[in-house]
């Protein structure tokens, strides 16, 4: 009898929730898809659906640069809430990844659904909250087995800054015409984030707060299902999985079926209602930072659903019908729903197959062996711990093993520094893709980059080996204290990463004069490499309390001071010599605006703020001809077009101020804007003048991408022979490993300093390039410096900045900026 008022309750609370809860229409107070839906309205309806229902919790799981909330909502049924750590605890302990002893099996399924991770592909975060009420409304059977989580909105800051220039510019009734000015957005767009990135291609890297925050939840969690929600080209049908070729070896048969299955399910519905879509072509599970592939090499069911998109509430498409957010909604809902729905069918398969990829034994397992500067390790290390992935030092002695740069066996003498990653570990199959020197292509017709080795992009030397590798239980970590020496003439330091850099920058804010040696030194019984600082006390001896300030900032960025007594070297330039160069504090300005590449803008941007810790001042295109350049010392041009901007009045103007000792430093294809102009000693290679007479195209049509990718370098990882004894190079060993990422080519520099560059026989060390670009490219320049009067241009063809993950190109960058000395720069070695 006790069960009847209990049962009365329950359906009394239910039924109260029921009354209280409200659509999205109901709760906006207008439909959904006849008005964009700015942030914190949605956060608003999230928190408004957790407060009335018994089948949601909504958290914030961080914030973004510009202060948003980042949330997530938890959808399941009421018992499975309850009971939801344990649930999680069950889950990663079927993986491997928990030692939870108490851990019962696994009985759920795990889905997690990601929107608008492009801020101007608005119509899926509209799509959550539509998925969200249906889902606790009329799909309760599905929650009983399932637990969803859903992210309506990874990149908020983007997303708002679409919508409020949308709601700004839009006419009413809303315009169809594309040349209407709420289907053309003002750069950079609505889709990157607060500095511009790209987010779906920053998940493997996390370099941003965005990405950083979500990981930890992603990682708690490490769901079966993994659903990122875009919209593309507005002529397109919707995309939805099985993916394209290629895909990466490590992905199972299973991950690749229940693609299909899904698909398919997806398909029935969409037959339905006419709606048409394609699958198995363009987007491809290859680069290991998209939303599909790092949850796939994870263990999940990785995928990107891509809508017709990119406009506003309404708009004529080339095939003569009209696109509306109405229906852009409904596609990601359906999507959303059938999804959930095939997992609430599979949820056994789904834990089963989950343990067995997660089931890596020593059998076959390979040990990465990483040897190289203490900085670059510990930034690397730093990035593991993000990931969750395991990693030991070696204990000291050779190992042996394969070195793919130089593509023999070799051996690698350990230290208490030397860093071993194996895959044997439940995230195995990630430290494979993420290390491996070189991924197998099944297919070189590519969406992104063919090439990221970390052990590349951290600047380390690297081998690997099926052998097990001796190591350290546990290693003590040496704290850096420096003691002031008011006796010392001067303090040295050394250069060798960025770790150096923003121990520079804190220096010069500070007020402290610093100084670096172009060549090696000797002082006070230690080598010092060039482009080690020197701090006199001559020149600092008007700074209040000078040894304790440059003692405390050295222990703040943990980096080791000598104290030098006097200023007698050994051997090379003493502490006086003019080989021992003032670091002047550089004002520098940043071009932005439409002309630029926003991602590299960002990039740049970025490297600033964050990385370098050091002033920049950013100036837009549209009023840049209209400053004092008197008032700067370097100008940053970011990859883009600048033939508006530096037509023959601008360029004179701008190559005026160099003469006068200005620094220009040009990334990527803004250097095309000084190749072949009157003054310029930067050239084009003949090759790339070869590519611009026009040839009978004799290509059958059926054939024309494949031709075309002959032409092409997909991010592609090439030896770079680099002249070490010019600034711009210091702190560098040995050659550089360059991220090239289009097959742009410049002869090298008669008049100069050809800094990097490509010999007849480039070292292609990873990744896909064409067999045209493989020529084009030979003997061309990669990093360069060309002297104008007492200024200087500096070229870097290949950004050293590639997303923030190419970490060991940083210091190139920082070394443009403080050690190529324009006044001086004519006294350097000529190659």
């Amino acid at each position: 009898m006790r069960k009847l008022p209990v049962l009365l309750t329950a359906l009394l609370v239910s039924f109260q929730f029921a009354f209280a809860q409200q659509s999205p229409e109901e709760f906006l107070g207008y439909p959904l898809g006849t008005s964009f839906t700015r942030h914190h309205k949605v956060v608003e309806y999230f928190e408004h659906v957790a407060e009335n229902s018994p089948l949601v919790k909504f958290q914030k799981y961080g914030e973004t640069y510009e202060g948003r909330p980042l949330t997530y909502a938890v959808i399941s049924s009421a018992e499975n809430l309850q009971n939801l750590e344990e649930i999680r605890k069950n889950h990663l302990q079927n993986a491997g990844i928990s030692t939870n002893t108490d851990a019962s099996p696994a009985e759920k399924g795990i889905v997690w659904l990601s929107y608008n991770v492009h801020g101007n592909e608005t119509s899926s975060t509209e799509a959550a909250m539509k998925t969200l009420y249906e889902l606790i409304t009329q799909k309760q059977e599905w929650l009983k087995d399932l637990v969803i989580i859903m992210d309506p909105a990874v990149n908020p800051d983007g997303r708002d800054r679409y919508v409020n220039w949308y709601k700004q510019v839009k006419s009413t009734p809303n315009n169809t015409e594309p040349m209407a000015v709420e289907h053309n957005e003002p750069w950079p767009g609505g889709r990157p984030s607060h500095y511009l990135f790209d987010l779906n291609r920053d998940w493997a890297w996390a370099t941003q707060a965005e990405t950083r925050q979500r990981l930890d939840i992603y990682n708690d969690w490490l769901p079966h299902i993994h659903v990122d929600f875009h919209e593309q080209g507005r002529n397109d049908p919707y995309y939805f999985a099985p993916a394209a070729e290629p895909l990466h070896e490590v992905i199972t048969p299973f991950q690749r079926e229940f693609q299909t299955e899904i698909g398919k399910n997806h398909a029935n519905y969409f037959d339905e209602q006419g709606w048409l879509y394609f699958t198995k072509e363009r987007f491809d599970l290859l680069y290991p930072s998209y939303g599909d592939t790092y949850p796939t090499y994870l263990g999940a069911i990785g995928m990107t659903y891509e809508q017709a998109g990119h406009t506003g509430l309404a708009i004529q498409t080339d095939h003569g019908y009209e696109l509306n957010l109405v229906d852009r909604i409904e596609h990601h809902h359906t999507t959303g729903l059938s999804t959930v729905e095939i997992a609430a069918q599979n949820v056994d398969r789904l834990n089963s197959e989950f343990a067995k990829f997660y089931n890596n034994p020593e059998k076959g397992a390979v040990n990465y062996v990483l040897t190289g500067h203490e900085d670059k390790l510990d930034l690397l290390k730093e990035l593991l711990d993000r990931h969750e992935i395991s990693y030991a030092m070696a204990q000291p002695g050779n190992i042996k093993g394969y070195d793919p740069l130089k593509k023999k066996n070799s051996r690698i003498k350990a230290d208490e520094n030397t860093l071993v990653v194996s895959t044997a570990q439940p995230k195995g199959r990630m430290v494979k893709v993420l290390f491996e020197p070189s991924a197998k292509l099944s297919d070189s017709l590519t969406y992104d980059i063919t090439a990221w080795s970390l052990p590349y992009a951290y600047g380390l030397e690297a081998i690997s080996t099926g052998s097990s590798v001796p190591t350290l239980t546990s290693k003590d970590e040496a704290e850096i204290i420096n003691q002031a020496s008011n006796t010392a003439t001067a303090y040295i330091t050394e250069w060798n990463s960025m770790k150096d850099a923003r121990f520079l920058t804190a220096l010069l804010k500070e007020g402290i004069r610093v100084r670096f040696t172009e060549t090696a030194l000797e002082n006070s019984g230690k080598n010092f490499a060039p482009g080690s600082l020197i701090i006199n006390r001559i020149d600092n001896n008007k700074v209040e309390n000078f040894d304790e300030l440059l003692v405390d900032l050295a222990n703040k960025y943990e980096r080791e001071l000598t104290a030098a007594a006097t200023g007698f070297s050994t051997s090379g330039p003493d502490l006086g010599s003019s080989q021992v160069k003032v670091i002047n504090k550089p004002r520098i300005g940043l071009l932005r605006g439409e002309g630029t590449s926003s991602l590299n803008q960002g990039e740049l941007w970025y490297f600033f703020e964050q990385d370098l810790n050091y002033p920049v001042t950013s100036i837009d295109t549209r009023y840049f001809g209209d400053i004092d350049l008197s008032q700067l010392d370097v100008i940053v041009l970011p990859s883009g077009n600048y033939s508006v901007l530096f037509d023959e009045k601008g360029l004179d103007r701008l190559t005026s101020w160099v003469r006068g000792g200005g620094k220009v430093i040009a990334i990527g294809r803004a250097i095309k804007t000084f190749a072949g102009e009157e003054d310029f000693n930067l050239k084009l290679s003949d090759k790339e003048e070869e590519d611009t007479i026009s040839k009978p195209n004799l290509v059958p049509y059926a054939q024309r991408e494949r031709e075309e990718i002959k032409d092409l370098i997909t991010g592609s990882i090439i030896e770079t022979k680099m002249d070490k004894t010019h600034p711009m190079a210091f702190g560098y060993e040995d050659n550089y490993l360059s991220l090239k990422l289009s097959n742009d080519s410049y002869s090298l520099l008669s008049e100069g300093y050809n800094v990097g560059y490509l010999e007849d026989s480039p070292n292609i060390v990873a990744g896909f390039v064409g067999n045209n670009a493989k020529e084009k490219i030979k003997n061309s320049l990669t990093f360069g410096v060309e002297p104008m009067g007492e200024g200087s241009f500096i070229y870097l063809v290949d950004n050293p900045l590639f997303r923030a993950f190419w970490q060991n190109g940083k210091l190139l960058m920082a070394n443009s900026i403080f050690f190529v000395d324009n006044s001086e720069i004519k006294t350097y070695a000529t190659k």
